[in-house]
């Protein structure tokens, strides 16, 4: 009871300086630290903080359409290199399949054989692989290739994560800090922008599906024209007044992107974006260009012509440029946009919520008010009915606070509502062992105990109701940690903390301030 080792008391004394270290940062703003000094600090949620909540939807519409455009396209090419001629290749939404009609019936088996070599495999969780898409065969000689159901869902659930990802780094490159970037749902995203009160320029930025490609230009087209030839589309330029006859067959898609940066023209000062390709984008960037000395190459960002300059000679150093009518945070956010790639469907906002700092300070004061008041109330109980051994207790409380915040800084977390109600949850509930194991030594020394067997028995024997008191509050955590979401999960994490640390201090940290003081005082009689 009264030995604490030298390197036992060096590191009680160390994780409480250690927790006092960390800590103290909170105390000042972020930009009052060097720039080499790695500052951890906790974060301020959105309710605290203020600024802005989006709700996005994928639109699963977009992602069965591109598809099946796919499929269309494929079909195109399979039935080509086979020589099997074909009508009414059309492609329906609705049925989410592509169908077409071969001119001889007896080579329909060898179209459909054609088509289920388009098929992507989706591997189940038994390890085996099933197609995505369904063939079939009419008498007539019809092919119908449809999506399957489980390759509708593997591509609604891929789709959302690459989106997730994409947000997340377009939000990361806007400079936004402490962003949240969640699923929700089965087709949604959550987006959290804490400090920013104006999304409007993020909405653009994450509304944009960002999808370029390099595709050559029909020189036979005539884009004034009503219908467009087969394997062509008139699409638009940054002029209202301008339309491209531009040829569906991608040469170069923009996923061969290595970088992207604004940047000024040296000849016009105008902005500009200068990219640059991967070793298979630079590779077939220049076989293009080669094979197309002289040829119109549009540049095409979600359906839109940006420029169709012409191939005056082979590019073949892998590096371009972008030219437009472009300011500089046009240009920027274009780089951003190409930098963090495409989106594999458009998103659409469903729910907006602003929260203005006013709001956010005044929960922040609330919340301090209910902290300071809540420690206050627990340290005069325990002083007023433990006396000295109370007080100890309050110090230990104490020190629990600095290593809760301490931890919290550690992991940079964000700090909402519910983590300040776990604070205040957490103080109210660090004494409970303290309060055991005072009690426990009042018991004894009624039974005629002198006061080290006192001292020694009460922390024995509470030891075990301790632990088994702190590890069902953990598992009520961990319980709500794996079920609950956003909040809740914070909530948890900061009572999970505090639960820990308040373990060490209530049987710890206590022990050895009693033992010093005992070793130092010998009292007679005990002051609990």
């Amino acid at each position: 009871m009264l030995y604490f080792s030298p390197w036992k008391t060096a590191a009680i004394l160390g994780v409480c300086l250690l927790g006092l270290l960390l800590s103290i940062p909170n105390l000042f703003p972020r930009d009052s630290f060097p720039s080499w000094l790695p500052v951890r600090q906790v974060s301020l949620g959105l309710d605290l903080r203020g600024g802005s909540y989006l709700l996005l939807e994928v639109d699963m519409d977009a992602v069965v359409k591109e598809r099946l455009e796919g499929l269309a396209d494929g079909a195109r090419t399979k039935l080509r290199q086979a020589g099997i001629g074909y009508v009414n290749l059309a492609t329906n939404a609705a049925g989410r399949s592509v169908s077409f009609r071969v001119r001889d019936p007896a080579q329909a088996e060898a179209a459909a054989r054609a088509m289920r070599e388009l098929a992507n495999p989706i591997t189940g969780a038994t390890g085996g692989s099933t197609p995505d898409i369904e063939v079939a065969t009419a008498p007539d000689g019809t092919v119908t290739t449809t999506l399957s159901e489980a390759g509708l869902r593997s591509r609604a659930t891929g789709a959302v994560e690459q989106s997730i990802e994409i947000v997340r780094r377009r939000v990361d490159e806007t400079g936004i800090a402490e962003a949240l970037v969640a699923r929700q749902g089965q087709g949604r995203i959550l987006v959290q922008l804490p400090g920013v009160e104006d999304p409007n320029r993020i909405k653009q930025l994450l509304g944009r599906t960002a999808r370029m490609t390099f595709r050559l230009l029909d020189p036979n087209a005539n884009p004034a024209g009503g219908t467009p030839p087969p394997g062509v589309e008139f699409l638009q330029g940054d002029n209202p007044n301008e339309r491209y006859a531009v040829r569906r067959r991608v040469e170069v898609d923009g996923a061969n992107l290595r970088d992207a940066r604004a940047g000024q023209d040296s000849r016009n000062a105008q902005w500009v974006v200068n990219f640059e390709f991967d070793s298979v984008g630079a590779r077939r960037f220049a076989e293009v260009t080669r094979q197309n000395v002289g040829q119109p190459f549009a540049v095409v960002l979600d359906d839109k012509v940006i420029t169709a300059p012409r191939i005056n000679e082979p590019i073949t150093g892998g590096r371009g440029q972008i030219s437009g009518n472009f300011t500089a945070a046009s240009a920027n956010d274009l780089a951003v946009l190409l930098r963090a790639g495409a989106l594999p469907a458009p998103l659409t906002v469903v729910e907006e919520r602003t929260v203005g700092p006013e709001l956010g300070a005044d929960a922040i004061r609330a919340g301090l008010i209910s902290l300071a008041v809540g420690f206050v109330l627990v340290v005069l109980y325990m002083g007023i009915f433990y006396g000295l051994f109370g007080w100890f207790a309050n110090v230990a409380l104490l020190a629990n606070l600095v290593i809760m915040v301490a931890v919290l800084s550690l992991l940079q977390a964000t700090l909402t509502l519910p983590g300040i109600a776990g604070v205040v949850l957490t103080l109210g509930t660090a004494v409970d062992a303290n309060i055991l194991i005072n009690e426990r030594i009042r018991e004894e020394v009624r039974n005629g105990r002198t006061p080290i067997a006192a001292m020694e028995a009460g922390f024995k024997r509470a030891f075990g109701t301790i632990v088994d008191s702190n590890l069902t509050h953990l598992i009520a955590m961990a319980v709500l940690f794996a079920f609950g979401s956003g909040p809740v999960r914070g909530f948890a994490v900061t009572v999970a903390i505090g639960t820990l640390s308040s373990f060490f201090t209530a049987t710890t940290l206590v022990r050895w301030m009693i033992a010093l003081w005992y070793r130092r005082t010998r009292p007679a009689l005990l002051p609990v």
